[in-house]
This record gives structure tokens, sequence and C-alpha cells, in this order.
């Protein structure tokens, strides 16, 4: 009997000429890179097939990352983020963005939420934002996670100190809610 498996589509917030949120010399696009090719490689070691949107530094507009993800085959979007706010540490936390909080997106965003509250990072909670490309554009449910404000020195602190753990705590978000289903 053939075992059925899920497979994720992850996408590395910014890149190329696009560096995203920036402080004092880091690049979100950085950040977002390294973090999400972590996340993918302890979800294959999960048994899940994961494509990426991107491996390395380049620019992919909104668009092009939603075509991606839905051409993909994939059952669900995750793009991973570094929020940001007018002022250097203003705020501090983990949230994620879904397009409606109610479909299976938004059971996704709650536990990867959770898990990384557990890490460390005060939770922000889920946010319906249906204007953004990558959600409104995706066939499948999507979540954008902002793992905590790049420009937020205690963020920053807590992302490089537990960057194996935020990795760890994203793929148990994903994951035990897909082996749920």
């Amino acid at each position: 009997m053939a075992e059925f498996t899920y497979t994720i589509f992850l996408d590395a917030g910014h890149g190329g000429s696009d560096p995203g949120a920036t402080f004092n010399g880091r690049q979100e696009k950085d950040d977002t890179l390294n973090l999400t090719l972590a996340v993918g490689k302890i979800l294959e070691s999960y048994g899940f097939r994961v494509i990426y949107a991107r491996t390395e530094d380049i620019y992919q507009s909104p668009y092009q990352k939603a075509a991606l993800g839905n051409d993909s085959g994939a059952n669900v979007f995750i793009s991973i983020h570094r929020n940001s706010s007018p002022y250097p540490n203003q705020y501090s936390g983990v949230e994620s963005l879904v397009y409606n909080a109610w479909l299976p997106a938004g059971t996704i965003a709650t536990n990867i939420n959770r898990q990384l509250e557990q890490v460390g990072f005060k939770n922000l909670g889920v946010n319906e934002r249906p204007n953004l490309v990558v959600l409104r554009q995706s066939n499948i449910p999507a979540v954008l996670v902002e793992v905590g404000f790049i420009n937020n020195e205690k963020d920053n602190e807590l992302f490089d100190r537990e960057f194996d753990a935020i990795a760890r705590a994203i793929a148990a978000g994903i994951a035990g809610t897909l082996w749920s289903w």
C-alpha cells in the first residue's frame, strides 16, 4: 500500500534586488533564505516532499512565487519573512498572516505561532491580510510567517541564538497540522 506524502512549498521571502526589511546591515532576504532551507531539511527528514521557491539569492515577484506554488502540486504554501516596524525596538514577536483565518491556513498559522512562542518569541497572533499577493493568489492554504522583527535587537539575538530551535518549531507547526489532516 502506497503511503500518501504531503508536499510543502516553501518561499524564502524577498531575494535578489529586493532585500526586504534591513537593519544595521542585516537583510531580511538573507535571514529568510537561511531559515527556509533549514526548515525544508527538517521537513524532508520527516518524510515530506519540499519544493522551494528559491534556494539562492534571486528575485521573484510575489505573483511569480504564487504561480510557482500553484503549479508545484503542493498541499500548502509557507512564506517565511521577518517583520519590521517604523522605529527600532518598537515591537517584538512572531505573527502569521493568512488570507482567511477560518480556512486550513489559519490552523497551520496558529500551530506555527504556538511552536515559536515556546522558543521564546511573543505570539502576536494570526492576522488576515487578503491584500497580500502570495496569500490572495494562492490556490492552496497559504501562510506568511513573520519570524520576529528584524529591527528589534532582542528578536535578532533570539533569532541567531535559537536558529535551529526556530527552524524545528516552524517545521513542527507545519508537520503537526498536516499529520492531523
